[in-house]
């Protein structure tokens, strides 16, 4: 199967000392997630204060120290609060000079086609990200470039654990046919753990990690990425 860990996303410290944040903390967890059964790796690089950022200053040293510790694909975020000025972003995305495998485009974002044609210009595999409740599905489905991007993150941004599977569901309807590219589908908070077992059973690609939840299955806090991964295989398969 095809488990990426999300090893950081929107969190800080203030979410718990198992959020890893520099270069060497991700490469770290990402080695340790890696270890026990993840395939790649998706993370959001931050500056030494906490932000997160595009510029190359703190991409490059981010994806530096995660090949120096990898062998499997790495993808980092380009979401427009790491700036939210679409020309800014394109610009600092095209100033990368040591490149990630992938990057994930927001389809629902003001900027998401210039910023999803240039990386494919620069050869990065584009995640295009099509949330629940945002009408990137149906960007996506009149987009020239859906046939190009490398898979569809489909997450489900619904946190109810009562009603995540039906979102999902929901969700992959209004993908249709995703002109033909593989889907990753995941959700968050407390849909992480409904629309994982979800996506084992549809037989898709998932994630797991302290981006999309804090917790393990039973309420129990998640110590690390590792950990969730180790659950995530569990899970998969029930």
């Amino acid at each position: 199967m095809e488990l990426q860990v999300c090893l950081n996303g929107r969190r800080g410290g203030a979410d718990g000392v198992g959020v890893p944040l520099s270069p060497v903390a991700l490469a770290e967890s990402a080695a340790e997630a890696v270890a026990a059964g993840a395939t790649e790796v998706h993370v959001h690089p931050r500056t030494p204060c906490g932000r997160e950022s595009l510029s190359p200053r703190v991409v490059e040293p981010t994806v530096d120290a995660l090949r120096a510790r990898l062998r499997v694909p790495i993808g980092v975020t380009t979401g427009a609060w790491a700036a939210p000025e679409p020309g800014l972003r394109l610009k600092r995305v095209s100033t990368w000079s040591v490149l990630p495998d992938f990057a994930s485009v927001n389809w629902h974002e003001p900027g998401a086609e210039e910023v999803a044609e240039q990386l494919l210009a620069m050869g990065i595999g584009v995640e295009a990200g099509i949330w629940s409740g945002t009408d990137g599905a149906a960007r996506f489905a009149a987009s020239p470039l859906g046939p190009r991007v490398l898979r569809v993150l489909a997450e489900v941004t619904d946190p109810d654990p009562a009603t995540a599977e039906e979102s999902a569901r929901a969700l992959l309807t209004e993908l249709g046919p995703a002109h033909g590219r593989p889907v990753l589908l995941h959700g968050e908070e407390g849909g992480t753990w409904p629309v994982l077992r979800l996506a084992g059973r549809l037989g898709l690609a998932t994630r797991i990690g302290l981006e999309d939840t804090l917790l393990l299955p039973d309420g129990e806090r998640a110590l690390s990425n590792a950990r969730l991964v180790t659950e995530g295989l569990h899970q998969y398969g029930r």
